[in-house]
């Protein structure tokens, strides 16, 4: 009779909470399940860049000049020509991950990275932007409602290769870096008014200047999310 009791208090308190299963210290939700593939072919260019050769799993891209991603902010310009690669879905929790190679960037805000572009005004983008012989910029921009802002940090000139993991909860997104593709560094986190639903994402690469350079992607792959829920204060 106490074995049943018991048997039942179980099954009810397992009514309750049919939202969790526990592995180890960490909870997971059925919400959060992954259940994303990489696809080339599911890829399509928003503009074309100079040109682009696809091989195995090694994307090349030429980038043509006066090509830039940019809306208003202290500049007071508004550039949206630049190319993007990009994939839809309306996944919720997944992360993407990408390796970038920019041997060849020369000229002054040659650039390649991550993308997640919706139309001109609602984007983010993570790179790194050549400066000069001595530094570039290893940095993020995140336009909403047609303003851009950008953060940025200086790294040495001789860094010519880059891995970005761009993560996404629901609305909310992260971006981060590596250098061996291992040990990522988070570069920003931020959300997208317009972000909550369908969204396309994948990478990009342009010369806002009077240059052009060859940008090389390879190691793209989506797992599920890794940018794990917050585990301190509850929200409001």
């Amino acid at each position: 009779m106490k074995k049943l009791i018991i048997m039942s208090i179980f099954a009810m308190l397992s009514g309750l909470f049919p939202c969790q299963a526990i592995a180890g210290n960490n909870v997971v939700h059925p919400a959060e399940e992954f259940s994303m593939t990489l696809n080339i072919d599911n890829f399509k260019w928003t503009r074309q860049p100079e040109s682009c050769v696809i091989k195995g799993d090694t994307i090349e891209v030429v980038t043509k000049p006066c090509t830039d991603l940019w809306q208003r902010t202290y500049y007071h310009f508004r550039n949206d020509n630049a190319p993007v690669f990009q994939m839809e879905t309306e996944e919720k929790f997944f992360s993407f991950i990408v390796k970038t190679d920019f041997t060849e960037s020369h000229h002054r805000f040659d650039q390649c990275g991550i993308v997640l572009y919706l139309d001109s005004d609602n984007w983010l983008k993570g790179s790194v932007e050549y400066e000069n012989e001595e530094f570039q910029h290893l940095g993020s921009v995140v336009t909403n409602n047609g303003y851009s802002d950008w953060a940025t940090t200086a790294i040495p000139a001789q860094v010519k290769t880059m891995w970005y993991r761009l993560s996404r909860r629901e609305d909310d997104y992260c971006i981060e870096c590596s250098q061996d593709g291992v040990r990522f560094t988070q570069m920003r986190v931020c959300h997208m008014h317009q972000g909550g639903g369908k969204i396309r994402f994948g990478i990009y690469a342009c010369s806002p200047e009077q240059s052009s350079f060859k940008a090389v992607f390879t190691d793209m792959k989506l797992t599920e999310c890794a940018w794990k829920a917050h585990d301190g204060q509850q929200p409001d």
